[in-house]
């Protein structure tokens, strides 16, 4: 486990570095994208920014536009990843994205994925948004603002040090498999003893 300070875009190689229970810090420029965006995009449809060697963040950020005119964020905590699951393994590879962050973990379908292409998930801290809207240093700008609504836009966002936990490697591992596998398990062996004693 190590810390790493990374400035987006980033590179495969730099992606392959990163293991899980690694600490990152993100600095430049991020997008975020919910369920729209990413149906969408499985959908082989484009959109006006390149997202190539970026992330994508799972997240419905609260903004607001100020009187200069200039969009400011107030809230930016994740969305829960496993809505996603369905459509990310082809937005990674379509797309050439280096890192997927949001809550919760992600499945089978995208952990191949990111072993395949190159990809880590980083898990955001749930319940902090204000702490993670005090990371996003600018708006740099909104895109599909009009056909999906705020939440739903893909709001590109200049961060600097957003925090963040590789949970999901380029490698094949996944904190969240080993984690539900050591719960089955311990859920086992609490319920079998039970069983032996009823019988």
């Amino acid at each position: 486990m190590k810390q790493v300070k990374l400035t987006l875009p980033i590179t495969e190689e730099q992606v392959r570095s990163l293991h899980v229970g690694d600490m990152v810090l993100l600095s430049g420029i991020l997008f975020t994208g919910r369920d729209a965006v990413h149906k969408h995009l499985f959908e082989g449809k484009s959109i006006p920014v390149d997202i190539k060697g970026s992330a994508i963040y799972h997240c419905g950020p609260v903004v607001v536009k100020q009187d200069n005119g200039e969009w400011s964020v107030r809230a930016a905590g994740p969305t829960t990843s496993s809505r996603e699951e369905p459509y990310q393994a082809r937005v990674i590879e379509n797309f050439g994205l280096r890192a997927v962050i949001g809550k919760g973990g992600m499945g089978a379908k995208t952990l191949e994925a990111c072993k395949k292409f190159g990809c880590v998930y980083l898990h955001s801290i749930g319940g902090a948004a204000q702490v993670m809207a005090e990371t996003v240093k600018k708006v740099r700008g909104v895109s599909m603002l009009e056909e999906f609504g705020s939440p739903e836009a893909i709001w590109e966002l200049e961060v600097e040090n957003f925090p963040a936990l590789v949970t999901i490697d380029s490698h094949g591992n996944s904190l969240h498999a080993d984690i539900l596998e050591t719960s089955q398990k311990a859920l086992s062996n609490l319920i079998e003893p039970n069983k032996e004693k009823q019988n």
